[in-house]
This record gives C-alpha cells, structure tokens and sequence, in this order.
C-alpha cells in the first residue's frame, strides 16, 4: 500500500494567488486595448450625434386643430375621435379655408416638429411642414394642425 509523503516546504498558495491574479489582470488589459474605439479625434460617443434632445411631449398635453381641407362631410370629426382616443389632449374640428386640399398634411409651430411628426404617424399621414399662414390667427396658439386632404 502507497501512502503520501509529506511535503518538505509548505504549499506555495501566495505564489499560486499571485500569478492568477496578474493572468486576469493581463487578459483584462488586452480585452481593453481590443475595444478601444480608434482614436480619430472625434468627440466622445455621447455627444457623436449632437446635443440629446429634450422628451417628446406627452400626449395628454398637446391639442391637435383638424381641419376638413377635402369638402367630406364629418371627415374632421371623425379624425378628431380618433386622434383623442390616441391619448391627445383636445382635438378640435373644423373646416379649412379651402377644400380642395390633395394631400393631407400636419403643420407645427416652431419647436413642435417630433410631436407632428409623432401625430403623422400616429395618423397614417405621410407629410408634414412648418405652419404658415394657411390657418386663421383663432387657432395659431394651437400647436398641431392636421389638415386633411383627398388622399
């Protein structure tokens, strides 16, 4: 029968702690150096794509005029049921200037673009502009107007 012999020295554990430790930290170092964004002299990733923008404005918050710019009896209304029943905080009906609008459009005042562009989609509307004086000065506090056109 073998029987184990006593080691001489002690077991070498602070060695052995030692090299593990510089293997983790030498491989630590490569994975670092591996995914270093190159230096190119760009900014920081934060601010690669410009200042952050502020959050869209909820819902709740923002009235939407409609308006029937294609001369279809209770397209105004109807769009403006829908438009609450999003979450939208006033939609208001009405009719356009002129009804031979062809294309539906949604127009924002000046620093109201994502939310018409939210309302376009929202809507299923393809267009969308800076307001103009298309609008009677009544609704120019409103800040989204959705025109609706033949399409």
């Amino acid at each position: 029968m073998e029987h184990a012999h006593p080691l001489d020295r002690p077991f070498p554990w602070r060695t052995l702690a030692l090299a593990a430790s510089v293997l983790a930290l030498g491989a630590g170092s490569v994975v670092a150096l591996v995914d270093r964004p190159a230096a190119t002299g760009a900014e920081p990733s934060s601010s690669r794509h410009g200042p952050a923008l502020p959050p869209l404005r909820p819902r709740s918050r923002i009235s939407v005029l409609v308006l029937n710019g294609n001369g279809i009896s209770g397209v105004a209304g109807t769009k403006a049921t829908s438009i609450l029943a999003l979450g939208y905080r006033h939609a208001i009906p009405s009719d356009a200037p002129q009804l031979d609008y062809a294309r539906s459009v949604v127009l924002f005042r000046t620093g109201w673009q994502r939310e018409a562009e939210r309302l376009a989609r929202d809507s299923g509307i393809g267009a969308v502009a800076t307001l103009d004086g298309r609008v009677a000065p009544a609704y120019a506090h409103v800040p989204l107007i959705l025109i609706l056109g033949a399409n």
